[in-house]
């Protein structure tokens, strides 16, 4: 198959572009492997001590004793987890993905090939100078970055690289999808390449706020004893507003390129086409809008924040929440296309024709199961006065472990199962392990997500807690904890399993039989999407507008009334 015949049926001819050699293809393939290598490897570790507080939590064993002094504080495990799994591998991961994806579905050379190896090493570079105080138990500040605690001052300039890197990802992406443009004025772009330009565009935006957190509050105190001066103060509630302007869209940068796959590749992998790549299409601008003017929902108690404030993203976020009901539905609109050209009857039975044989499309469709679960715990999240009942409770765990756990997570080993070897040029190690690993992470998802749903609105379980040696620790918690330590053993055989099918993917010597094509989707309906729904300007002027009046007037006036009274406080 060429490589044009991989963009799909909405690319057509562009002899105006640079072709793409073989040369340029080997470069990409290159760099996408390295950042998912890493990703990889930050996922094992944070698993890892994702197992250790669960089964501190259950007091089956207290294990950070054990761990000295490798690991010093629960919390320094908890900030190891978080900041690994929820930062480093997704992170690494979407910008290996969209590297590899991008290139393909555009059917061009990146414009500036070299942006895209600096931005793997600044992000490279960013990982070590950040892990090492994390390591040294210098930066334990549980992964939000919520003054006055306060991290050594490596951990932010480190995570400050990591994140620059990932816009220099997103530049050499502009940079190719306008050169694109200029190419082909009249050519309507790629799904998977426009897809994933917003994705980028999104995260842009979205990281403004922690960058400006941490350049213009947290780092001037950071470096203080460094340097030798008077710390000049924090205000807590300005620097909580800045972070959750960037921590929720956090959300949608992990996943949507889970929605990239789920639209436009994993209908592919089970013989259906787009049901309606317009619709698509819109679903993505919509996130654009919608996904950075919700972050006062953390925030419903926090003092300071006036009502209606909360109130105006409140309903931003249950807006946001309207491109995922259209995802339900045309996505699975999709899939009943594939399974019925499969043989599939009935108003259900169809299900069963899904392609389940393969561990891709398997561990990709119980993603999407899981995320059904994920969804309706955001929409009560969302809700000002549900979610009073759940608020720092084990329900946001819970919750959480269903999102970037599991509809993310989950999709993207699947999409690692064709993608690694599709990089190294070998078989998938075992393909009926990784459906069992598929299934495996799918019940363990289910039991340890529900047993923590359970203990946060049942009995308010508090979280970011050593619960283990927590003086109120009560019996009545004993049955949801040992049905979040099935849940463990579930999750861990299967992450021992994913780790060990990459490992001997790549290590052993078994050649491919033939070249893997990256799965591009058809669209159900050939004809272009219409124009508007491929035209940046209104979507990003929407956003950016959206972004100043649901932040400006607030912004204004915490930092009009900003006291730099608090100072950082180092715990550890």
């Amino acid at each position: 198959m060429s490589v044009q015949a991989l963009s799909g049926a909405d690319v057509k001819a562009t002899p105006q572009s640079p072709p793409l050699t073989a040369e340029h293809l080997k470069l990409v393939d290159r760099v996408a492997g390295w950042n998912i290598l890493v990703g990889v490897l930050a996922l094992s570790i944070g698993a890892l001590l994702g197992v250790f507080q669960g089964l501190e939590h259950a007091r089956v064993i207290d294990i950070y004793p054990w761990l000295q002094p490798v690991i010093k504080t629960y919390y320094q495990g908890l900030t190891l987890h978080g900041a690994l799994n929820a930062v480093v591998w997704t992170t690494f991961f979407i910008c290996g993905f969209f590297t590899f994806a991008f290139v393909r579905s555009l059917n061009r050379p990146l414009k500036y090939p070299k942006l895209s190896v600096i931005a793997f090493f600044v992000m490279l570079a960013g990982l070590i100078i950040a892990a090492v105080p994390m390591l040294m138990n210098n930066a334990t500040v549980l992964y939000t970055f919520y003054p006055p605690l306060m991290a050594d001052w490596a951990f932010y300039v480190g995570l400050t690289l990591l994140v620059v890197g990932s816009w220099i990802v997103g530049y050499s992406m502009y940079f190719t999808y306008y050169a694109w443009r200029k190419e082909n004025p009249e050519v309507r772009a790629p799904f998977i390449a426009l897809a994933s330009t917003i994705t980028m565009v999104l995260w842009q935006i979205a990281t403004l706020g922690v960058a400006a957190e941490i350049l213009f509050l947290i780092l001037p105190n950071a470096f203080a004893p460094v340097f030798g001066y008077t710390a000049p103060g924090l205000d807590p509630l300005l620097s909580r507003t800045l972070f959750w302007w960037f921590g929720h869209p956090l959300v949608y940068f992990w996943l949507l390129p889970a929605y990239v796959s789920w639209y436009a590749m994993l209908p592919a992998q089970t013989n259906g086409k787009m049901f309606s790549e317009p619709l698509a299409r819109l679903v993505f601008w919509l996130f654009l809008l919608f996904s950075t003017p919700v972050g006062f929902h953390h925030q419903y108690a926090d003092p300071g924040i006036p009502e209606i404030w909360k109130y105006i993203h409140m309903l931003f976020t249950f807006g946001v929440g309207f491109p995922s009901l259209i995802t339900a539905f045309t996505v699975v609109a999709s899939l009943e296309i594939g399974a019925r050209a499969r043989g599939g009857k009935g108003y259900l039975r169809w299900i069963g024709r899904l392609n389940w044989g393969d561990p891709s499309y398997a561990a990709q469709n119980l993603a999407m199961i899981l995320f059904i679960f994920g969804g309706i715990g955001g929409i009560i999240n969302a809700s000002y006065n549900v979610n009073m009942a759940t608020h720092n409770t084990m329900w946001v765990p819970g919750h959480f472990h269903l999102t970037v756990g599991s509809a993310s997570t989950l999709t993207f080993f699947g999409i690692t199962y064709w993608l690694v070897p599709k990089l190294t040029n070998r078989k998938l190690f075992t393909p009926k392990l990784a459906l069992a690993q598929a299934w495996t992470w799918f019940f363990g998802m289910l039991f340890f997500s529900n047993a923590y749903h359970t203990l946060g609105l049942v009995f308010s379980v508090p979280r970011r807690t050593m619960l283990g040696q927590a003086p109120y620790y009560s019996e009545q918690w004993n049955l949801q904890m040992m049905e979040s330590v099935l849940g463990l053993a579930f999750l861990t055989i299967s992450a021992t399993l994913y780790f060990a099918i990459m490992l001997f993917t790549w290590i052993l010597p078994r050649k491919l039989d033939k070249p893997i094509e990256m799965p591009v989707a058809q669209p159900l309906d050939p004809k272009p999407a219409p124009k508007w729904l491929d035209t940046w300007w209104p979507w990003l002027n929407g956003a950016i507008a959206l972004v100043i009046l649901s932040y400006g007037p607030m912004l204004f006036q915490l930092i009009r009334d900003a006291e730099f009274w608090s100072r950082g406080i180092r715990v550890w």
